[in-house]
Order: structure tokens, then C-alpha cells, then sequence
């Protein structure tokens, strides 16, 4: 099981979503953040959701990045 990293930046999440959707149904361990300027769209069930600066400080996402064994930026 992998440890997937979303970053959403723009509006257009549409082809993420469909990727995150497969991931998840693959057993992988996927989480999202929102950059300043991103909108949320419907995630799937269960997948965290974190908006940075608000929820999230830029420091924590750095250490999310290290963390994470695939990052996705949209």
C-alpha cells in the first residue's frame, strides 16, 4: 500500500478526482491538500482533505511531502 499525496492547486480537479478514486480502490493510502487558491471539489468517502495555510502550516506540508511515497501535483 502506498502513501499518495494529492496537492490541488487549481479549480479543475476533475481527472485528480477519478485518480484519487482509483487509488483508494487499490488499498493505497490517499490524502489531499489544498493550496491557497484551490477549490474542493467532492472527494471520495474517507479521504482526508487538508487546506494550507489554514488547517495546514507550510512546514507540516513539507514533512507530508517526505512522508508520502508519491507526490501528485494538479
Amino acid at each position: 500500500m502506498a502513501r499518495v499525496l494529492h496537492l490541488l492547486k487549481g479549480d479543475d480537479a476533475a481527472l485528480a478526482l477519478v485518480v484519487i478514486a482509483q487509488q483508494q480502490a487499490a488499498g493505497d493510502d490517499v490524502s489531499v491538500v489544498l493550496l491557497p487558491g484551490a477549490s474542493a471539489s467532492a472527494l471520495p468517502a474517507g479521504v482526508p482533505l487538508s487546506r494550507v495555510p489554514d488547517q495546514l502550516s507550510w512546514e507540516a506540508l513539507l514533512e507530508r511531502i517526505f512522508e508520502a511515497d508519491q507526490v501528485i501535483t494538479w
